[in-house]
């Protein structure tokens, strides 16, 4: 097995930018006040759960439906663009900020945390990466988060709230970038199993 660090940086990347955990500082700081204490622990570890089982089996889902990885894949790439068009203007299409007494869970570790672009985002993965190095990437992933949730308050002290904005919007354009290059090699690869020999 040739596991790739590139691949790995990359995955994170993406994952990063679509879990935007460091964009969601200011909600996180809304739902403390209203909740009073978030478990960042709990939060961490059922949304790396949630997107795991995810990734392992939604494929087998996807299958039951009839629909390949790539075409998966393509679909993706549009909920990615979106997500970064909602980076970059600072537009709200996804988020939901319901509230109840389990805030830990919800919304904070779904759909905040991991929520339909992240496992959209972790299939669309399987189609360019190997699932190992898409685990590393998740994990390291979920420990961002759990550090971001234990020092929410440092972080909005150290990068403020232009800092916070301007870190988003930098991320919502690498997304961007991203989504086309998946949209692409996925075209590209669905065309090549209708019409063999027409893309080298």
């Amino acid at each position: 097995m040739d596991i790739k660090f590139v691949n790995i940086l990359s995955s994170f990347m993406v994952l990063f930018a679509v879990i935007d955990i460091t964009g969601s500082i200011p909600i996180i700081i809304d739902l403390k006040k209203k909740a009073g204490e978030i478990q960042s622990a709990k939060a961490s570890i059922i949304s790396f759960f949630i997107m795991l089982i995810f990734l392992l089996a939604g494929e087998k889902i996807l299958h039951l439906f009839g629909v390949d990885i790539s075409s998966f894949a393509i679909a993706g790439a549009f909920i990615l663009f979106f997500l970064a068009l909602e980076m970059v203007l600072g537009i709200d299409l996804f988020k939901d900020s319901g509230h109840g007494n389990t805030t830990s869970i919800v919304p904070l570790a779904f759909p905040l945390i991991a929520g339909a672009g992240s496992m959209t985002t972790l299939l669309s993965l399987r189609a360019e990466y190997q699932l190992v190095e898409i685990i590393i990437a998740l994990v390291l992933n979920v420990i961002l988060v759990y550090i971001v949730l234990k020092m929410t308050h440092v972080f909005e002290r150290i990068l403020g709230q232009s800092g916070i904005l301007i870190l988003r919007k930098i991320f919502g354009i690498i997304l961007l970038a991203i989504a086309i290059k998946l949209f692409m090699s996925n075209v590209a690869l669905s065309i090549s199993k209708f019409f063999p020999g027409l893309i080298n």
